[in-house]
């Protein structure tokens, strides 16, 4: 753990939340700032602080964990669509250095954001990337 991450300290209770879901490897709490109703989070139990980080046994138990949760958001609340979101780092505005997942609920013409415009990308950078990105995974 790191001494000052928030959600370990409120896996630890240490910090109060409103817990939803527990099991051995994941907690489950709602956001304190959510964005729209019933908006969530998903843990892991074991501190790592992005993907990158993560065990993988731990991030298939995050990905289970979130499909339970979203399905009952579904009973909970009815919304018409789910964002769900993983950030990493604060280029990408991770906030908690601690993996989770963000589960937004989401209702046509609630007015909130996450759209971008398609912009076709330039075919051969997309090509050069990609060749690299496949030559990263063979070292694997």
């Amino acid at each position: 753990m790191s001494g000052d991450c928030v959600f370990c300290k409120i896996r630890d209770g240490q910090i109060p939340s409103m817990k939803i879901y527990e099991d051995e490897a994941t907690l489950a709490f709602m956001d304190i700032n959510p964005l729209n109703t019933g908006h969530c989070l998903v843990v892991t139990r074991r501190h790592a602080a992005t993907i990158w980080d993560a065990q993988v046994e731990d991030l298939q138990a995050a990905i289970a964990t979130a499909q339970k949760v979203a399905i009952a958001l579904v009973a909970a609340v009815k919304p018409d669509g789910l964002n769900m979101l993983q950030a990493n780092g604060a280029a990408a505005f991770q906030s908690v250095p601690h993996f989770h997942l963000h589960l937004i609920p989401r209702w046509v013409r609630d007015g909130k954001g996450f759209d971008w415009k398609l912009v076709p990308g330039d075919r051969e950078q997309i090509t050069k990337v990609g060749e690299r990105v496949r030559a990263a995974l063979g070292d694997r």
